[in-house]
């Protein structure tokens, strides 16, 4: 393939990035300048479109078995189908965002600040899924890390924002130098930093090193586990979805917690045998699972209770990938790489219908109030798409047939019981009790809904425009579609799933 397509997937977003701020930057003064914002929102379409060019182009050369690569001096980049499936998350999601968003940031201060960080975060994920060393991982990771804290304290002028941010942007600079500790170890007691050299050489260097790999695994664990909302480094993640502008909540649930994840088991696999990770990460999978769902049932305000159940999600993903490295099996593993990606289009349904709801009741009424459960009575009665499109999202979080969720949590428990041992067919007992457990937060949230009578804040409504929600409509038709036709992502989950075991030497 040619190498400029190639690095088009993710240089387009970078490079449209500041040029998106100019544009809305220029003549900014000139009270003439009335298309402006427009001119901003148009670009940031355009360039989200222009993206999906060199993706696709990629996934035919990856479908023919061809490599995708390309270097420059001793820095490589290399796609694989973990690389393409996150790709195809940050696309998807990305899109529906920034077209949700014409309405939603409309006339906010630094609306162009908003989609150029917005882009920039998009072409940093890509990018962190194509990184083959691990300094080049850190640099896309931490890239990543700065556009996102930005993006999350966009609202300045709120106290409780620029608290948020201040959080998010301590525990991610603490998280990061951690895994730049952890590099230098590597590097210092391997000589190298390429991703393949290392798993070539994953098991002997650990045996010669124990303590020292035993440490830069921890150190990694640590520093991209707080990226990945692994319980108890979630502590920020709460206070992020509460704060940040109802768009990047969905990015922030949907597909930069799975990046930060993808990028922990691409370091974690380079330097110890795999063996020494199923138990690790069956044990945070079950952490997650259940400190999550337990906390959201306390909740009262909808984007927090959506927040925590992230982490619950966060745990069946790395149910399935501990018992395919436990088992040797695919199936499990493809049920979590399928599971990653609806995972993005529910969490990403659910955060963009909160952000509805949260527009037409408070923003256009000229308030930032939190939206709380009790504030969704009687939804359906003005808003039936919004109603309709969020009770799709939980009660397909929630693994309720026939829709996306139970399919790809389904693929996990298949799974697991195919092991045929006791001790994972308990967690997966344990992973259908948790998922049962998080309808005791969803289902209320429906009936909540589809009431009769509704609340004060529902009677004070304003109308919704399309560009909010027709994002919606999109996400909803694929939580369904990919419920009744599973098989669908196969092309794409099946290998990624293979490359994943392959990453631990399974």
């Amino acid at each position: 393939m040619d190498a400029i397509r190639f690095t088009w997937m993710f240089a387009i977003p970078l490079l449209s990035s500041p040029a998106i701020y100019l544009a809305g930057r220029l003549g900014i003064h000139n009270p003439n300048q009335k298309g402006r914002p427009n001119l901003v929102r148009i670009l940031a379409l355009l360039a989200v479109i222009a993206t999906w060019v060199p993706y696709i182009a990629a996934v035919r050369t990856f479908l023919s078995g061809e490599r995708l690569e390309f270097a420059v001096e001793s820095i490589w980049l290399r796609a694989d189908a973990i690389s393409l499936l996150l790709a195809l998350m940050v696309l998807s999601l990305g899109t529906l965002v920034v077209i949700f968003s014409w309405s939603y940031m409309a006339d906010e201060v630094g609306e162009e600040k908003f989609y150029a960080m917005l882009l920039a975060m998009m072409g940093l994920m890509i990018g962190l899924g194509c990184a083959s060393d691990l300094f080049n991982l850190w640099v896309w990771f931490e890239g990543m890390a700065v556009s996102s804290y930005l993006l999350v304290a966009f609202y300045r002028e709120q106290p409780a924002s620029l608290e948020a941010g201040v959080k998010y942007l301590v525990q991610s600079a603490t998280g990061s130098v951690l895994v730049l500790m952890g590099i230098a170890l590597v590097l210092a007691n391997s000589g190298s930093l390429d991703l393949a050299a290392l798993h070539q050489n994953g098991a002997r260097w650990a045996s010669d090193h124990r303590l020292v790999s035993l440490a830069a695994a921890g150190l990694f664990i640590i520093g991209f586990g707080v990226k990945a909302a692994l319980v108890p480094l979630h502590t920020w993640l709460p206070d992020a979805h509460s704060q940040a502008p109802s768009g990047i909540r969905a990015m922030l649930s949907g597909v930069v917690i799975e990046a930060g994840l993808i990028a922990m088991l691409r370091a974690l696999s380079a330097i110890m045998h795999p063996l020494d990770w199923r138990i690790i990460l069956l044990s945070f999978g079950a952490l997650n699972m259940v400190f999550g769902n337990l906390v959201a049932l306390r909740q009262t305000i909808l984007k927090r209770m959506l927040a925590y159940s992230s982490l619950s999600h966060i745990g069946y993903i790395l149910l399935g990938i501990g018992v395919s490295l436990f088992a040797g099996g695919e199936a499990a593993a493809q049920g979590a790489m399928f599971h990653l990606f609806t995972h993005m289009l529910m969490k990403g349904l659910a955060f963009l219908a909160a952000g509805a709801l949260i527009y037409a009741l408070y923003l256009q009424n000229g308030s930032h109030h939190a939206l709380l459960v009790s504030d969704l009575a009687g939804t359906a009665q003005k808003y039936p798409m919004v109603a309709l499109s969020l009770s799709i999202a939980v009660l397909g979080l929630g693994g309720l047939p026939p829709l996306a969720g139970f399919m790809s949590k389904w693929q996990i428990f298949v799974g697991g019981f195919s092991t045929q041992n006791g001790w994972i067919i308990a967690l997966m007992v344990f992973m259908a009790l948790n998922s049962v457990l998080s309808l005791g937060y969803y289902a209320p949230l429906v009936n909540l809904m589809y009431r009769k009578t509704p609340s004060d804040a529902i009677l004070a409504g304003k109308p919704l425009p399309s560009t909010i929600t027709l994002p919606l409509i999109f996400l909803a038709m694929a939580v369904v579609v990919l419920g009744l036709a599973p098989g669908l992502m196969d092309w794409l989950t099946a290998p990624a799933a293979k490359a994943l075991l392959g990453l631990f030497g399974n």
